[in-house]
């Protein structure tokens, strides 16, 4: 059965993202909650960043405003290999066979996180094109951003730029540092076609790789937190090492294999492999302290 209407394929295409109610189950919105609730009060006994990933990367990554009183969980690195839960959205949500419909029909997982701007959290997300970060042979790669708190426009909702996909890929790189972010000028001279993409528990916002986007922080009093997992087409194969390798990285989750590549034309810089636990530490570099290699 069909996911989408024509209209929505042609949005998608058209503006990068799509907005999608009810992209969860109750009972999988549920379930997700749960989890992390249980994370986030295991925090409160860390002081740094901890637990480890595949790559020997720390998995729950701590904002700096992090106390024994106040979590500061910001990320939580392929939550699906340590949760059920989180396994199962990853495989059976939605959101999976909207991407087939989008992209497939044959589909391979990429790589899953949390990211969680708890109450009073500063931290925001600087604008970028995710394709930089996970450059394939073609950009059919969809991120599917999945609201596990209602999202407002006070607590740090995604900002998106229409139609950005279909423009130049911006560099990450500036005076040899790799930010993880667009120049300021980028954001400035797209300023007023900004978008905020907000939406209720359960809901969810598809995204193409190369879609410009960012957030601001959480100054609300309530939380707002994702389940991000990314996926791509099953014809595309990996440019540059894995930001975040996962035990179901390239787990072929709709479709057949086709045992084919199939390559776009297109010119980039290789991306930063990350030596911290996440890109919030990449974001927080600053041009001119350290070199381009």
């Amino acid at each position: 059965m069909a996911q989408l209407t024509v209209s929505q394929t042609d949005q998608f295409w058209r503006d990068g993202y799509l907005l999608v109610d009810q992209a969860l189950s109750p009972i999988e919105l549920h379930d997700l909650r749960s989890a992390f609730s249980a994370w986030v009060e295991d925090s409160l006994s860390h002081r740094a960043d901890y637990g480890e990933t595949l790559d020997g990367r720390a998995r729950f990554d701590l904002d700096p405003m992090h106390s024994k009183v106040q979590s500061g969980l910001r990320r939580v690195q392929s939550p699906e290999e340590i949760s059920e839960p989180f396994r199962t959205v990853m495989r059976n949500a939605r959101t999976v066979d909207i991407c087939a419909e989008l992209i497939g029909p044959a589909i391979r997982f990429h790589h899953g996180k949390v990211n969680s701007k708890l109450p009073g959290m500063a931290t925001e997300v600087k604008f970028h094109q995710d394709f930089m970060f996970q450059p394939m042979t073609n950009d059919d790669v969809i991120t599917c951003l999945v609201f596990m708190d209602e999202v407002t426009e006070e607590n740090g909702p995604l900002q998106v730029i229409p139609g950005s996909h279909r423009g130049p890929l911006f560099s990450l790189w500036h005076r040899g540092v790799f930010t993880g972010a667009v120049a300021e000028e980028v954001v400035a001279q797209h300023q007023d076609k900004i978008v905020t993409c907000t939406g209720a528990a359960g809901s969810a916002c598809l995204m193409h790789s190369s879609l410009l986007h960012g957030s601001a922080g959480n100054l609300s009093a309530h939380p707002r937190t994702l389940y991000i997992t990314t996926y791509y087409s099953d014809d595309a194969i990996e440019l540059s090492p894995n930001a975040l390798p996962s035990l179901f990285t390239h787990e072929l989750v709709r479709g057949e294999a086709s045992g084919r590549v199939r390559c776009t034309s297109y010119e980039m810089e290789l991306p930063e492999v990350p030596k911290g636990t996440s890109f919030f530490a990449q974001q927080s570099e600053q041009p001119g302290t350290s070199h381009h290699a």
